[in-house]
């Protein structure tokens, strides 16, 4: 149920912040009226964005101000800040997020802006020329993926793609795997158990990394892979107990008790997986290609890496989706839309988005930038190579709008290690964690109304 001009106030629309599985906060937000903006923004404006440091670099303000007349003014993302200036009615005019989890999220609670009618009348953002990816922020009011744009990815990765070093793969006498067709999970599996080297009980070389993004965005997805799906049919439950999420779950507990690789169990020593497989200590990393950014930067390791398309399961579905698609959306009761668009335009279209399609870390969200993406080099051409025919798979795997992405891992994170550890069974497991995610998924959905 949405808030519209003349409509009273409503009180059934509640942002909760979830951490640890816990709520810490919530308040009601009252209804506003849409508002359609002229597309003119005036000069000597003011745009808050909240991002992350590095998402807009000080010369691209800069430039902001000298090409558009707007002055952009950072604010550090902080879900708490947020969800504080959301509830006062002062909110940011752009907010950082991600797509495939972000979205449902606000957008469930009426707190973000249609921009349909903004897309509508650009000539910068062409519909026909958005990525699918772009998908990933739409909601129809029950499933991701369909109904109105609340927000654009400004680069992506499929992520369950995976980086080799061949020069692993030659020392453990390995077949590599192949460019096109997929590895089945099982096979990606043996693969890291021959790769993985140790030396007086220590491991030296990861034989293969696999976490993704997100937990609960990793498991969501392979159950897609397995032909199913993690959540019901209004996303209000999840069922571990599927065939297809109990394969999923079977499989990714089976790889943390191996020990090939990084988990929750055996974190990585440097946090993620980017430094460890610089330093030729990772054979295998689900990073996705925007990987290739940091890899391209040392020719000797760009050389020897490969991208591997996402694995799947005997049987089911070649899925290879987005867990991330990290981009801008806009509040509803943003103070300056016309202007926050403008920079939105800027920002996703024009000279940012032109840097980000050339330096390989990550790829364009709009087709007509495709061109941009490094492929001077013979080891880029066979990376794009790769990418290229992967997108042919992609495809929207939807996620709840009643709690958020860190909440479910928090949870997860608690009850996992004991089945990691053989402690109890994946059975077992599975019950826990319905137990626990159901409670807080019930939670959300009352808040959502």
């Amino acid at each position: 149920m949405r808030s519209y001009a003349g409509a009273p106030p409503s009180r059934r629309r509640f942002l909760a912040l979830s951490a640890g599985g816990a709520v810490a906060g919530a308040a009601a937000l009252s209804g506003c009226a849409m508002q359609v903006s002229t597309g003119v923004s005036g000069p000597g404006d003011t745009v808050t964005v909240m991002v992350n440091s590095g998402d807009i670099l000080p010369e691209q303000i800069q430039q902001a101000r000298k090409d558009l007349g707007i002055k952009i003014v950072l604010v550090k993302y902080d879900i708490t800040k947020l969800i504080a200036m959301l509830t006062s009615g002062n909110p940011p005019d752009l907010v950082r997020g991600v797509g495939a989890v972000d979205l449902p999220f606000f957008a469930a609670r009426d707190v973000a802006e249609e921009l349909d009618p903004y897309f509508a009348r650009s000539s910068v953002l062409k519909l026909d020329d958005l990525d699918p990816v772009n998908d990933l922020w739409r909601y129809d009011g029950r499933t991701q993926g369909k109904g109105a744009r609340y927000g654009m990815a400004k680069d992506f990765s499929q992520d369950s793609m995976y980086w080799y070093n061949t020069a692993a793969f030659d020392k453990g006498g390995v077949d590599y795997p192949p460019e096109t067709e997929p590895a089945t999970y099982e096979e990606w599996l043996e693969r890291a158990k021959r790769l993985v080297q140790r030396k007086k009980g220590q491991i030296t070389v990861f034989g293969g990394s696999y976490g993704g993004l997100t937990r609960s965005t990793l498991l969501t997805t392979m159950t897609a892979s397995a032909g199913g799906s993690l959540f019901s049919d209004d996303f209000s439950r999840v069922d571990f107990t599927t065939p297809e999420a109990r394969k999923a779950l079977t499989w990714y507990i089976d790889y943390c008790k191996t020990k090939v690789g990084t988990s929750l169990i055996q974190p990585d020593p440097n946090g993620w997986d980017g430094p460890t497989y610089q330093a030729g200590r990772l054979a295998m990393s689900n990073s996705g290609y925007w990987l290739g950014g940091m890899i391209g930067t040392d020719k000797k390791l760009a050389e020897v890496s490969r991208l591997a398309p996402a694995p799947v399961f005997a049987g089911g579905p070649r899925i290879s989706a987005c867990q991330g698609g990290t981009g801008l959306w806009m509040p509803k009761k943003a103070k300056n839309k016309d202007a926050a668009w403008r920079v939105f335009e800027w920002f996703f279209g024009e000279e940012p988005a032109k840097a980000r399609a050339s330096g390989g870390w990550g790829i364009p969200t709009l087709k007509s930038l495709r061109s941009l993406m490094p492929a001077k080099e013979d080891y880029q051409k066979r990376v794009l190579k790769v990418q290229e025919n992967e997108l042919k798979h992609f495809s929207v795997v939807s996620f709840t709008p009643y709690t958020r992405a860190d909440a479910l891992d928090a949870l997860f994170n608690q009850i996992a290690p004991a089945a990691m550890n053989g402690q109890i069974s994946v059975d077992t497991l599975a019950g826990r964690l319905n137990s626990a995610i159901n409670e807080q998924l019930k939670r959300g959905k009352e808040q959502v109304g």
